[in-house]
Parts: C-alpha cells; sequence; structure tokens
C-alpha cells in the first residue's frame, strides 16, 4: 500500500497561496477576503469553519466570520449574503452547509454572486464546469469548482497518478462532490462511470476500474472485493463512528493490498480547505 500524504501536498500548496497573497499585496495595495456564514450551532460546522478561519489567517487572506441563529429564516439568510455580495472587501462567500433542519439551501446558494461562488456550488459555475471541453480551460478561465473534488485532482496530479486514459469509478453523486468531480476526471481525460446506490454489479464494475473515487457517506462500505491491485483508491469520506473517524474505504481490510491509497484523516480533507483558499485567490482576480 502506498499512501497519498495529503496533508503534506496540502502545506506545500498552502505556502504557495500564502506567498502569492504577499504578491498581490505588494502589487495591488489589496488582500483577498473570504466570509463565511454558519446557521445554528452544529458543532462539526463550527470545527469546520474554525479551521477554514484559521486557515486564511495563515495565509494572510482577510476572514469575515458571521454566525446566524439556527432558526433564521431563508430570507434573513439571503439578505445577509446580499450584504457581502456588496462588499467590496469580500471575494468570496461560504454558506456552511448543512443548513439547519434540513433546510433547501439551494436558493440560498443561488444567491451567492458567481463571482464570489467559492464552493462552486452557483448553478453559473457548474454549468461553466460542465461546458469545459479540457482541464487547460477550466484552468486558464479560472473556473470555481467545488473544493473537495478540486483537491482530489490535484492530489491526483502532484502524486504523478496517471488520469488520462484511464478508467475512473465515482460511487456517488452530489452536487458537492460526485457530479463535479466526474466532469473533472473527464476533463483530464478519463472514462468516467459514475456509480450509486442504485447501481447493479457495483462491486465489479470498481473492480475493473484504475480509479476509485468513494464518496457515498457510508462507513468502510468499499472492501477488498471492490478494488484490484496496481489501483488508486481516493477516499473522500469522513463518517463520526463509536470508534472514531473513518472514510468510505475499509482502511484496514485493503491496507495488505499493492494499492495507492488516501487515508481518513489525513487525505482529502486537508485539500478541501486549500482548495477554498485557492478558490478565493481566483475570485480575487476574477473580480478585478
Amino acid at each position: 500500500m502506498n499512501l497519498i500524504d495529503g496533508k503534506k501536498i496540502s502545506n506545500e500548496k498552502r505556502l504557495e497561496i500564502k506567498q502569492k497573497v504577499g504578491l498581490l499585496k505588494k502589487e495591488t495595495g489589496k488582500t483577498p477576503g473570504l466570509a463565511t456564514i454558519l446557521v445554528g450551532d452544529d458543532p462539526a460546522s463550527q470545527v469546520y469553519i474554525k479551521s477554514k478561519i484559521k486557515a486564511c489567517t495563515d495565509a494572510g487572506i482577510c476572514s469575515e466570520h458571521c454566525t446566524m441563529p439556527k432558526n433564521s429564516s431563508k430570507e434573513e439568510i439571503i439578505k445577509k449574503i446580499k450584504e457581502l455580495n456588496d462588499n467590496a472587501d469580500i471575494d468570496g462567500i461560504l454558506l456552511q452547509l448543512p443548513l439547519p433542519d434540513n433546510q433547501d439551501a439551494q436558493e440560498c446558494i443561488n444567491a451567492i454572486s458567481p463571482l464570489k461562488d467559492v464552493d462552486g456550488l452557483h448553478p453559473f459555475n457548474a454549468g461553466l464546469l460542465n461546458l469545459s471541453k479540457s482541464w487547460k480551460e477550466i484552468t486558464e478561465k479560472n473556473i470555481l469548482v467545488s473544493c473537495t473534488p478540486l483537491g482530489v485532482i490535484y492530489l491526483l496530479r502532484e502524486t504523478g497518478i496517471q488520469i488520462e486514459g484511464k478508467t475512473a469509478v465515482v460511487i456517488g453523486r452530489s452536487n458537492l462532490v460526485g457530479k463535479p468531480l466526474s466532469m473533472l476526471l473527464l476533463a483530464n481525460n478519463a472514462t468516467v462511470i459514475m456509480a450509486h446506490s442504485k447501481t447493479k454489479n457495483l462491486k465489479e464494475i470498481c473492480k475493473n476500474a484504475d480509479i476509485v473515487v468513494a464518496a457515498i457517506g457510508k462507513p468502510k462500505f468499499v472492501d477488498k472485493d471492490f478494488i484490484k491491485d496496481g489501483s488508486c483508491v481516493i477516499d473522500v469520506g469522513i463518517n463520526r463512528t463509536p470508534e472514531g473517524l473513518c472514510g468510505d474505504v475499509d482502511f484496514d481490510g485493503v491496507k495488505e493490498m499493492d494499492i495507492t491509497i488516501t487515508p481518513v484523516p489525513g487525505g482529502v480533507g486537508p485539500m478541501t480547505i486549500t482548495m477554498l483558499l485557492e478558490n478565493t485567490l481566483k475570485a480575487f482576480a476574477n473580480r478585478k
């Protein structure tokens, strides 16, 4: 088993971002700004927000955080978003998901200016991604793409995992991970199969893949019967169990295999916040 050290790669990328921020400040006299919105007091969301604020501070990015009561209405959330849209010092806006009480967040996301949509979830940015023909086009146009999928591609490319011409199976079809990641893999010339809970013969499909991405939200769902020797396994899952954190892949069950894999924690997770910083820089550049 070969481990992909997401923490190490993330730290190297954050240092690069910090240098870029310093250069921007020297050249323009301005500093990129990121605003985060947290509705309610969900403990996991609070941890994520604190991590994002700390990452901004470390990188020299201005951070503004807005906490709203759990019972905030959709109209109140949208009003706050519009205030941040109008704030010239804010380049990126992140609405922490999920919203309390299973509120439908899409209408709130739609209120974020596409130029400030650092989560890449606005229909405008999702559309740009789907219309892009290549990775080169995505990067040259500074398209804002969902942070976790972007982090996965960055990990693959930085570790020298060949994507072009390979068969990739993405288990999960969410707007946050599965769909955008499939588009990014396609842009990198992979042959992509998007699998999900209704897919038949899932194990057989994954067993023939060169790259398997587990983003289904089920602890240790992907075991050794899903994976072939020589493949690359990307575990996007973060599940809290009585035994502690674990991914969607049965890590202990596959550790004797000849594979390359991201651990949980320390794999994809650190890259998500790093790509949020990267997207904030992109948003700054696009707006200026």
